[in-house]
């Protein structure tokens, strides 16, 4: 018989029962869970990632230092690459690797094209110009701006354009500045390079450089580029991708600023165009748009070749010789060296003297190294591969090497890399007279700032001259002192890097000394000393 204590027993045995079952399938659910949401990639290197969300947790705990947290991770990895996956995006390979750069850009270059992710993010700015196309139209582009850029009349072209930029509008500027107020020497120099760089790709100068009063008037072409440059850069670092897809369907936000900004470049380069097509019948000009609309190029070709090589020409020389004035201010010595170099042997008259002032090579190298003009460079799988580090490659991953953190890399530059020492472009060869100092030949895939393999800077011998003779000329007749001498300044990584907030200086007249008090052959002897 069915007592009431024994109910009371079978039903607790019971309720245990399926509480230990309850408990049991917690736990197993919360080890799946746990697995589900453990870090997905291998290695102490990587930054935690889950599933589903990816890396988002770190990269927005991160999101006001990313140079610093991506070069820490690649200088953390035993073959200084590492992987990252984000909400929204495929899996991204950020590598510091030679080997891997090599690789990338030329061993197997057909592998590694811009892809259609990244020309997305820029068409709305960049269109089909040589810097945002692959395949048979990059071919073409290439092919044209590659005989324009080795044709000699173009080198004489640069000179002069140079030249004159120089003389009657940077000059006369600094003249009116020194000794008076402080000046954004950045914002200086990115008007004069816009100058240098439309007459050379348009023959139009735009006379953004004017006296001292036009830097505090807004020039609009310049804003709308720099908007434009600034929100696409913008879009491939959001970390959700859908954000600014559906800004840009509704025309809102900075996706609006973007349209309207674009716009404006279109409008500058189309009244260019349609005024050198009134003329080229008539013009002997040198300059690419001629070239251009002489072989037959397309109106949308040609005005989106302009609008890259204006950008590029711009901004890349710009932020380098900026951040070489900052370092100049930083490092007494290096100053005092490069302006003996150039108190010695530069002539403001002549261009073939610029290849013998070594010492300012290798500033312009050293500040490229730490400050590259673009920070990193994506590329986007077509088919699965290997990376030379053992790194695999699926089709359509994005691919990047990271030209910020290469220049900060110790298995690279050394225990060093951190300082700021030209001389370390130095090689020194034995000859009769004890050694020669040359300058090193670096892989360019070791420092990759100019690009490398088939896509290598079609631009870059007119860019060093250009920089070259710039640089020479201001050290010559001033000195620049930055308005906070111990600030540390902050590099803004968009399309191409510049110093944000600018370099304000004081600019002085420096004092000339006579040949008689230089000891010519003293200078030439101890110039290329190794600074302690």
């Amino acid at each position: 018989m069915e007592t009431p204590f024994s109910s009371l027993f079978a039903l607790c045995s019971l309720l245990s029962a399926i509480t230990y079952c309850c408990l049991i399938y917690n736990a197993t659910l919360f080890h799946k869970l746990r697995c589900f949401l453990l870090p997905l990639l291998s290695g102490d290197d990587a930054p935690p990632t889950y599933a589903v969300i990816g890396c988002l947790i770190s990269f927005y705990k991160n999101r006001h230092r990313l140079l610093s947290w991506y070069t820490d991770l690649l200088s953390a990895s035993p073959t200084q690459t590492v992987v990252i996956r984000r909400l929204g995006a495929r899996k991204t390979i950020i590598t510091a690797n030679p080997e891997n750069v090599e690789y990338m850009l030329k061993t197997n270059f057909i592998n590694f094209p811009k892809g259609k992710p990244f020309t997305d993010i820029l068409n709305d700015f960049l269109g089909c110009g040589i810097f945002n196309v692959d395949g048979e139209l990059w071919h073409a582009q290439r092919k044209l701006a590659s005989h324009q850029f080795s044709s000699k009349s173009l080198k004489e072209h640069v000179e002069t354009i140079v030249k004159e930029s120089v003389k009657m509008k940077l000059f006369p500027l600094l003249d009116s500045l020194a000794g008076g107020k402080a000046v954004d020497l950045q914002e200086v120099l990115r008007r004069l390079g816009f100058d240098i760089v439309c007459r050379l790709s348009s023959g139009f100068d735009p006379c953004c450089l004017g006296d001292e009063h036009c830097l505090s008037d807004e020039v609009e072409i310049l804003k709308a580029f720099d908007k434009a440059g600034e929100i696409s850069a913008k879009r491939e670092a959001t970390p959700i991708s859908t954000a600014w897809k559906l800004k840009k369907v509704l025309g809102v936000g900075s996706e609006k600023v973007l349209k309207d900004s674009v716009k404006k470049i279109h409008d500058f380069i189309s009244k260019i165009v349609d005024e050198r097509k009134k003329n080229i019948t008539k013009s002997e000009s040198k300059d690419l748009l001629s070239r251009m609309i002489m072989d037959g190029v397309s109106e949308d070709v040609i005005r989106d070749m302009l609008i890259s090589f204006i950008m590029a020409g711009r901004d890349t020389t710009s932020a380098a010789m900026t951040w070489l004035f900052y370092a100049l201010s930083r490092h007494s010595q290096v100053e005092e060296k490069l302006v003996k170099e150039i108190g010695f042997q530069f002539k403001e008259d002549e261009y073939e003297n610029l290849k013998e002032m070594k010492y300012l090579q290798t500033c312009l190298c050293e500040t490229m190294r730490l400050y590259p003009p673009v920070a990193w460079d994506s590329k986007h799988a077509v088919y699965d591969d290997m990376l030379p580090d053992g790194t695999p490659v699926k089709a359509g991953d994005r691919v990047t090497y990271f030209s910020y953190g290469m220049g900060r890399m110790e298995k690279i530059w050394g225990m060093d890399r951190l300082e700021f020492r030209p001389d370390r472009w130095f090689d020194c060869k034995p000859d009769e007279n004890g050694g020669t100092l040359y300058l090193k030949e670096v892989s360019p895939f070791k420092f990759p700032v100019f690009h490398a393999g088939p896509r290598v800077c079609i631009g870059k011998g007119l860019a060093n001259v250009q920089m070259s003779y710039v640089v020479a000329s201001i050290v010559k007749r001033f000195e620049i002192r930055p308005v906070v001498s111990r600030e540390e300044a902050v590099y803004l990584p968009l399309l191409t890097a510049h110093m944000d907030g600018g370099l304000k200086v004081f600019i002085r007249r420096r004092q000339q000394r006579t040949a008689a008090t230089c000891h010519d052959n003293k200078i030439k002897k101890n110039l290329f000393e190794t600074t302690s």
